[in-house]
């Protein structure tokens, strides 16, 4: 078994990223430059959320959708944006226009409540703000390998606690995950929900393949990602057999693929699940076939 973890977000190194351009709440600064006040509620509290997008062919992927998401997760922390959906687009173009960026690029867009005016948790000591940061580097995603999964004890919650299906700042359920996942030899964690059933990971949607089906969670306990949805859809379309469902380790651990979704890597292989090869260990046929499908929906 190889030593080095990898991860559904390890990308390229690019040399560019070093004189990056960051937004910050209204200012293009270099990348040494961009900083947040230590009283950040971000920074103190994990108080916000945040979207990643990727820019492909001069085009941001399903952008509409990911605001949608940004602006209902605000909405729903109660927390006021201070920024139209136009006025977000705008600063997101202006730094793809500052820094030149065309295609291969991840963009981080986060808000947060903004600055405290004492470093305590209740939200109205949050007096100036919010905080808007856009981080947009060159990324070519990079996975020189299947991803390798550990189930760890971590649960992807229930809504009364921290709603799962919120992107917040506040990640440390997930963080703690992947740490467990990384001491067991694993590169990321597979995260059951609160009945026991195969969720999520710490970063991703997660799917396996069964006899041609394409199984994935009920989406209760999760993100709804995106690149979730797509892949649903896109199955419905070419007449894959899709299901939306509780399942177990044992289904997992007999699937003849698996395989994550997300924003940047898009559809990435998964090899190994506690210490068990799932399938032939390589990229299987629908996996293959769907990441394919994906790529054309992107393009175009």
């Amino acid at each position: 078994m190889p030593d080095t973890p990898v991860s559904t977000h390890q990308a390229e190194e690019d040399p560019r990223n070093a004189s990056i351009l960051i937004w910050v709440n209204g200012r293009l600064l270099p990348r040494a430059e961009a900083v947040v006040s230590v009283y950040d509620s971000g920074f103190m509290l994990g108080d916000g959320v945040w979207e990643g997008l990727r820019l492909h062919d001069g085009r941001w992927a399903f952008l509409d959708e990911h605001l949608d998401r940004l602006f209902e997760a605000a909405k729903a922390i109660d927390l006021e944006i201070g920024r139209s959906r136009e006025e977000v687009k705008a600063a997101l173009f202006e730094t793809q226009a500052a820094n030149g960026m065309q295609t291969d690029v991840h963009a981080r867009l986060m808000v947060t409540r903004g600055v405290k005016a004492r470093p305590f948790q209740h939200p109205r000591l949050s007096r100036s703000g919010p905080t808007m940061v856009i981080i947009m580097e060159h990324s070519r995603p990079n996975a020189p390998r299947p991803i390798r999964l550990a189930t760890v004890p971590h649960l992807r919650g229930l809504p009364m606690t921290q709603d799962p299906k919120l992107n917040s700042h506040s990640k440390l359920n997930c963080i703690l995950a992947c740490i467990a996942a990384e001491k067991a030899g694993a590169d990321e964690a597979l995260m059951l929900d609160v009945h026991g059933f195969v969720n999520t990971t710490n970063a991703c949607n997660f799917f396996i393949v069964r006899k041609g089906e394409v199984w994935t969670s009920t989406g209760d306990y999760c993100m709804p990602g995106i690149t979730r949805a797509k892949v649903i859809a896109l199955c419905r379309r070419e007449g894959i057999p899709v299901f939306q469902k509780n399942f177990t380790l044992v289904e997992t651990y007999s699937a003849d693929e698996a395989f994550l979704t997300g924003t940047f890597g898009g559809l990435t292989p998964v090899g190994m699940i506690d210490g068990r090869v799932i399938g032939t260990g390589a990229m299987g046929p629908m996996t293959a076939r769907l990441r394919a499908l994906y790529q054309a929906l992107v393009r175009a």
